[in-house]
């Protein structure tokens, strides 16, 4: 199936609207299948030469079944993880060829069972060594840090080096900690901030921007020819590391959840061997609460290599005359050249039309699916300026995966920044949310499309009872929530995530995150294409696929089982709408009732087809037998 763009639609080649649902496939490429890289084992974690990810997602044997179970589900596109490290993890410009063809053989799978993806270029607080996943060892000690001194220092909290238990979400707090925030502040904007680091001769901001797009761009040149690979994301999540901070001594307390909160000046002195005391904090519904004073860096480590000193002092921006650390230059990364600057405006921006550029010169059609920082300000983009962008912004109900509990009636909204009660303002909040996005990709993103690239639910929701008890509603109550709002405003979504080796004990084997809609240990029967789903009531749910016409409304009722479609039809559409109706939901079978136009079904590919009359909005209304 083609796909192209038309204003804020998705549209295949007979002119349909498309609803693209799919998954995040999958939560363990983040780290190296060979040897097994899961973030809470140590062994082997600083030899990063010689891993392959080749079997990420999942062996090429599995490919079938996995693809024949998101089938199943109604997920037919997919957002599919490479990282750059599993690309040049080996060192700058040395390609892993094999984990390439790997990908490609895969892809042909997907292509084999009528699933499209587009390529996500994946990273969480930059790479492995800073506590998360995305850019090779050698880009950090290129700079001139110590990758072994990185926890040791308090630059990262990496679950590899503290081992089990590691604290919930405290991955997240790394966005905070020196060696994201000097990454991130290098990759963005080291020609303003850090232009006397250098690499080989070539400013630090083109070395590293250069490698990492010329790594997407070899996946492109592999995958090319592929009809089902509509686009690339340009990167994941980036971060602004340090730029627009105009306050580098206070502690922005708010965004440090359970261990050691450090200013950047804490985080700069810490990693030059300057033992600090700081405050951890915890997250509460109202905001964070101060615990107890601990030592970071108690023996006085060094980060930096021999032969580097820190970035930052280098460029005068603190100093530590007489042994006290001070910051010298206190709007040193918020203004250049006597201008505030703004991190989206001028350097996310010029990234995303940069790599755009590059890769349409491997794959002319390819579309560009982009994000800004979750719940921040997003790029704008005039008509034609970048064509075909994809608002592929996500969504995250915040107080559930920060808090690990689930609650229909109280939730954060992340654009207002207020707290929400009551179990009618919270969905009407979650729709509005999503509408918040939408709405921004049709007023100040081209008039483009949105789909939601990342949305989902913590299964180990309450210290993981579900696993004990097997009772999923609260997990299929959450799950429905975030679909409604969805589908409230016509959008589509890939879902966080699919793991084909997740485990109850070690969940997605990353930080300790366990989102995966399919787990080994809930699969009893290998036989049964369901079987290992989770809360499957939650996520495989009627929806219109293809509308010959334009969406106007769509729900589903989960308790009664009734989904509802209305549109316009579209008389110069010769092919039907088709709508996914699961047996999962209407294992007896569904009634169908239409204001006009007649319909026919698919019982295999679980469609039904909608035939409509001309003229008028016509109105779907499916029911299940009893």
């Amino acid at each position: 199936m083609a796909v192209h763009i038309e204003g804020q639609w998705f549209k295949d080649e007979e002119g349909r609207t498309l609803n693209l649902r799919g998954v995040n496939l999958g939560g363990n490429c983040k780290t190296p299948y060979r040897p097994d890289g899961a973030s809470w084992k140590r062994e082997g974690f600083f030899d990063y030469k010689d891993v392959s990810f080749v079997g990420r997602p999942f062996p090429l044997a599995e490919a079938d079944e996995h693809f024949r179970r998101l089938k199943e589900w109604g997920f037919g596109f997919e957002r599919f993880l490479v990282t750059w490290e599993a690309i040049e993890h080996e060192g700058p410009g040395i390609y892993d060829e094999e984990y390439l063809d790997y990908v490609h053989a895969v892809l042909e799978k997907a292509e084999a069972h009528g699933i499209q993806v587009f390529i996500d270029p994946h990273q969480d607080v930059w790479s492995r060594w800073t506590g998360g996943d995305g850019a090779p060892a050698w880009c950090i000690e290129l700079v001139g840090m110590d990758i072994s001194k990185m926890h040791e220092v308090g630059a990262a909290f990496v679950h590899n080096i503290h081992g089990d238990p590691y604290p919930h979400m405290v991955w997240d707090s790394n966005n905070y900690r020196f060696g994201t925030c000097t990454m991130f502040t290098l990759f963005f904007g080291g020609n303003d901030f850090a232009p006397r680091r250098t690499i080989d001769g070539e400013p630090v901001q083109e070395f590293l921007q250069r490698h990492y797009i010329n790594a997407i761009k070899r996946v492109a040149e592999r995958l090319k020819g592929l009809p089902n690979v509509v686009g690339f994301g340009s990167l994941n999540e980036p971060q602004c590391g340090y730029i627009e901070f105009s306050d580098l001594v206070t502690t922005r307390e708010y965004r440090f959840i359970g261990e050691a909160a450090l200013s950047p000046l804490d985080s700069m002195a810490s990693a030059c061997g300057y033992p600090r005391d700081v405050y951890r904090y915890e997250l509460k519904i109202t905001g964070s609460r101060r615990l107890n004073r601990v030592r970071v860096n108690p023996e006085a480590h060094r980060l930096w290599k021999d032969g580097y000193d820190c970035v930052w002092k280098e460029h005068g921006v603190w100093g530590d005359e007489e042994g006290i650390p001070r910051i010298l230059k206190h709007d040193y990364f918020s203004r250049v050249n006597g201008r505030k600057v703004s991190f989206v405006n001028d350097y996310l921006k010029p990234f995303i039309t940069r790599i755009a550029r590059e890769i349409r010169t491997v794959s002319p059609g390819a579309f560009i699916f982009i994000e800004a920082i979750p719940g921040k300000e997003f790029p704008r983009f005039a008509p034609r300026e970048v064509p075909d962008l994809v608002n592929a912004s996500h969504w995250y109900d915040v107080l559930m995966v920060y808090r690990n509990r689930f609650s229909p009636w109280y939730c954060a909204d992340v654009y207002r920044e207020k707290l929400v009660i009551g179990r009618r303002n919270v969905a009407r909040s979650f729709r509005d949310q999503i509408r918040h996005i939408r709405d921004f990709s049709r007023d100040s993103m081209c008039g483009g499309p949105t789909m939601i690239g990342e949305f989902g639910l913590m299964y180990k929701l309450d210290d993981r009872r579900a696993y004990r008890t097997g009772n999923y509603k609260k997990h299929i109550q959450a799950l429905d929530a975030y679909y409604n709002a969805l589908d409230a405003n016509l959008v589509g979504g890939t879902i966080w995530n699919y793991t084909a080796d997740n485990s109850n004990l070690h969940g997605d084997n990353w930080n300790g995150e366990d989102n995966s809609i399919f787990s080994r240990d809930q699969q009893d029967d290998p036989t049964d294409v369901n079987s290992g789903g989770r809360a499957i009531a939650g996520f495989c749910r009627p929806y219109a696929m293809r509308t010959a016409g334009v969406p106007l409304s769509m729900s589903f009722n989960i308790r009664k089982r009734r989904f509802i479609y209305s549109f316009i039809p579209d008389e110069k559409i010769s092919a039907p709408t088709e709508i996914y109706v699961p047996r999962y939901h209407y294992p007896r079978g569904f009634d169908v009732e239409l204001s006009s136009g007649a319909c026919s079904r698919k019982e295999v590919e679980q469609t039904l087809m909608i035939t409509a009359a001309k003229g008028d909005a016509v109105t779907v209304i499916i029911t299940a037998r009893r």
